[in-house]
């Protein structure tokens, strides 16, 4: 039980540093500001405490299949505090900003090709947008897009070496996926696989999809001007974090889906031999 809290705690004081992190770093944020984002900040916080100190489920998915949640928690931190080092350099500059700076201006031109993601992100802009500002856009977005492909790419890298989630421990389905019931619409494996195939689908259109929706729900309205620096490093956050996301969770449950394939395998070959199964 203490453990429990201890590790509730220190997870909802991390959120915490996460949310604070552009707005202690970045330098001329406003009074206001900083009390909407600790008032942000202690939701968020009380609602991770809330979610990881009880043993029934909640709204968090995979809370006791570690080490999903801490990946995607890393690559959401490193998001936000590449984007808000890359932020700060303009104002006040210093070395490691500087270079960090200089780095992301490399990938955005790399990755700004006809039909790619950053150049689609871009597209969010104002008509009238200045080239400091698409370049800042586009060097967020490259950043973003690129953490979350590293991410994403060391998440499959750490299923293979540690066969996650099956590691000695049994995988509770209503504890790691409360939205998802088993015992309802067939068989669970069709289901983990047919819902695995549609986040991996909406995690690939999603950064396509953002900014054409984005373009066409703004007709008649004032385009998304991203001129603020906290509004640009939580737009382009949530642009690049939320289809991979997705993609994790496509990919996790893909493997869930076929963990309960092999026990039932082996449970048919043992039962089939006159064993019980363990």
């Amino acid at each position: 039980m203490i453990t429990r809290l201890i590790g509730a705690a220190l997870r909802a004081f991390f959120v915490v540093v996460l949310i604070a992190t552009p707005s202690v770093l970045m330098p001329g944020t406003g009074a206001d500001e900083k009390q909407m984002v600790a008032l942000v900040a202690l939701f968020a916080a009380a609602l991770t405490f809330a979610e990881y100190k009880t043993t029934y489920p909640g709204l968090v998915e995979f809370r006791d299949a570690p080490p999903f949640n801490r990946i995607r928690f890393l690559i959401l931190f490193f998001t936000v505090f590449i984007l808000t080092v890359i932020q700060k350099s303009m104002v006040e500059p210093s070395t490691l900003s500087t270079l960090i700076s200089a780095i992301g201006l490399l990938i955005g031109e790399a990755m700004d090709f006809p039909y790619s993601p950053v150049r689609l992100a871009t597209l969010m802009m104002t008509e009238g947008a200045s080239d400091l500002q698409v370049i800042s856009v586009r060097t967020a977005a490259a950043m973003a897009y690129l953490i979350s492909l590293l991410g994403l790419a060391f998440f499959v890298i750490m299923l293979k070496l540690k066969g996650w989630p099956d590691r000695g421990n049994g995988f509770n389905v209503w504890v790691n996926l409360p939205t998802f019931d088993p015992t309802t619409g067939g068989d669970v494996v069709v289901r983990l696989e047919r819902d695995a195939r549609i986040n991996i689908a909406f995690g690939f259109l999603l950064p396509f999809l953002i900014p054409a929706v984005v373009r066409i729900g703004s007709a008649g309205f004032e385009p998304l001007t991203l001129t603020n620096p906290q509004t640009l490093i939580w737009t382009m956050t949530a642009w690049a974090f939320l289809p991979f996301s997705l993609f994790m969770r496509g990919i996790a449950m893909g493997k869930i889906a076929e963990m309960i394939r092999e026990k039932r395998r082996i449970a048919s070959v043992m039962g089939a031999e006159g064993y019980m199964p363990a």
